[in-house]
């Protein structure tokens, strides 16, 4: 992006972005920095982690995946995040440590790409219907991915409108990000009809867990720089 860049986390039920808006796809880390372009939207990264990660997360008892949120360096993000998964008893070991590694990958990216001297994670599990409105996030950039269970949906910008209005009755069309897909984008305060449309999709009563990867700017609702604020719980859509 260009200059630095402040956030408020939360959601934003807006107007319409324009139909005009620009969604791009790569196929590596480095073209997520294309969100800084004017007129870039989304940026997805269609990627693949190994098969057997997958299907480590997908045979956990959903009991031992992390529900944790920190605002960290970079540098201090696996000390971080080996504490907090020993404290919900994710099993150490070689699954463990790809996890590990994937997420410090993906938060020193999006560092970078926002210039953030502090990122806020969220490594989150989810086994209801939060966040399932369309929805505007009040940020400025995001970035997501989901490791076990389905993924964030959204709507192109020609349809945000529609969907806005029409929330459950939408019928329209829907995008989902595909599994292990990263995904920035921009939200409603990177400007003036600025915002991607998108929700997390319904699940309760379905029995299934999902594990999300959420990071964000430091905004007002963080919580303290860690260490010190390795032990803040609250998760804020």
């Amino acid at each position: 992006m260009t200059g630095p860049m402040a956030s408020l986390d939360g959601e934003h039920l807006g107007t319409p972005t324009p139909g005009g808006a620009d969604i791009e796809t790569c196929d590596a880390a480095e073209g997520l920095a294309a969100i800084g372009n004017p007129g870039v939207e989304l940026v997805i990264w269609r990627r693949a982690l190994p098969s057997r990660l997958q299907t480590w997360l997908e045979g956990m008892d959903p009991s031992r995946l992390p529900d944790m949120r920190f605002l960290v360096q970079p540098s201090d993000l696996r000390q971080a995040v080996e504490s907090r998964l020993d404290d919900c008893g994710m099993p150490r070991g070689d699954m463990r440590d790809l996890l590990i590694g994937d997420v410090d990958g993906l938060v020193s990216a999006f560092a970078a790409i926002t210039r953030s001297d502090l990122v806020d994670v969220r490594l989150e599990r989810v086994s209801n219907d939060s966040c399932w409105k369309f929805h505007r996030d009040y940020v400025e950039a995001r970035l997501l991915t989901t490791y076990r269970g389905p993924a964030t949906e959204w709507v192109h910008p020609h349809h945000a409108g529609q969907a806005l209005r029409e929330q459950k009755q939408y019928t329209g069309p829907t995008e989902s990000l595909g599994k292990n897909d990263v995904a920035v984008f921009k939200g409603s305060s990177a400007g003036p009809d600025s915002g991607i449309v998108h929700r997390s999709p319904p699940i309760a009563g379905t029995g299934r867990t999902r594990l999300l990867l959420c990071l964000n700017m430091p905004s007002a609702t963080s919580p303290e720089p860690w260490p010190r604020g390795l032990e803040h719980k609250t998760l804020h859509s």
